[in-house]
């Protein structure tokens, strides 16, 4: 089954990580696994650049961006979505220390939404990035197209709240990756849409077979799980 891989990370990330994955690395894998595009990030948008130059028919880049930054991270996001072509916004709230519905955010969403980009936002870890503040975001900018990463990670009171704020905000989309219950991509996409829910890997943090086969055992028919594979992703990216 062919698949677009919403959520990856090219790079090596170290500390307590100690995970990385090539660009050469992602493409051998993607092969094997049927995995036709990825959308990739990493804190050092040069080298998800690099990646993207490298291979540009396999992978789309996302800005991974602090908005505590200001000014600066206006600007860079503005060369990453022109000049280089990145096809979306990567907030990371737990990472950059912010809660996802403070004002800090405002500019860059407001600056995706000029755009028409995407805005993908990492949750599941309080207190920065809990599904009710990106709801709340969700609420603040209608207009800006927001995929909550995770879609609630680890926590099943998180799991059923990311499901809750996206059947209320209509501009709230769900990506599954490292979302343990598998029983919960098939309620997503019967209780918020069809064409509301992504797959994603989380690579490296996560092992693609791990990630395919929970969505696979979900309970989802093969041309529901074609939508949540390939084709809601391919369409949302409009690729």
């Amino acid at each position: 089954m062919k698949k677009i891989d919403a959520h990856a990370h090219v790079g090596y990330f170290g500390s307590w990580c100690n995970v990385g994955l090539t660009a050469q690395e992602m493409v051998s894998a993607m092969d094997k696994y049927a995995i036709e595009k990825s959308l990739i990030s990493y804190p050092d948008n040069a080298v998800t650049l690099e990646a993207v130059t490298f291979r540009p028919d396999r992978f789309l880049g996302l800005a991974w961006l602090d908005p505590g930054q200001g000014e600066k991270a206006l600007a860079e996001f503005e060369k990453l979505t022109g000049a280089h072509g990145f096809a979306g916004l990567k907030l990371h709230p737990l990472f950059d220390a912010y809660t996802a519905n403070d004002e800090v955010v405002f500019p860059l969403m407001e600056a995706a939404g000029k755009k028409n980009l995407p805005v993908f936002i990492h949750s599941g870890h309080p207190p920065f990035s809990l599904p009710w503040s990106i709801g709340q975001l969700a609420e603040l900018f209608p207009d800006v197209r927001i995929v909550m990463v995770h879609m609630g990670h680890g926590h099943g009171v998180y799991i059923q709240a990311a499901i809750d704020m996206a059947r209320k905000y209509d501009n709230l989309w769900l990506e599954n990756s490292g979302m343990p219950m598998h029983t919960k991509i098939k309620e997503a996409y019967m209780r918020v849409g069809a064409d509301r829910v992504f797959w994603g890997s989380d690579v490296p943090f996560h092992h693609y077979e791990v990630e395919i086969l929970r969505t696979e055992v979900c309970g989802l028919s093969e041309a529901q799980l074609e939508d949540v594979f390939y084709n809601n992703c391919k369409k949302f990216m409009k690729i």
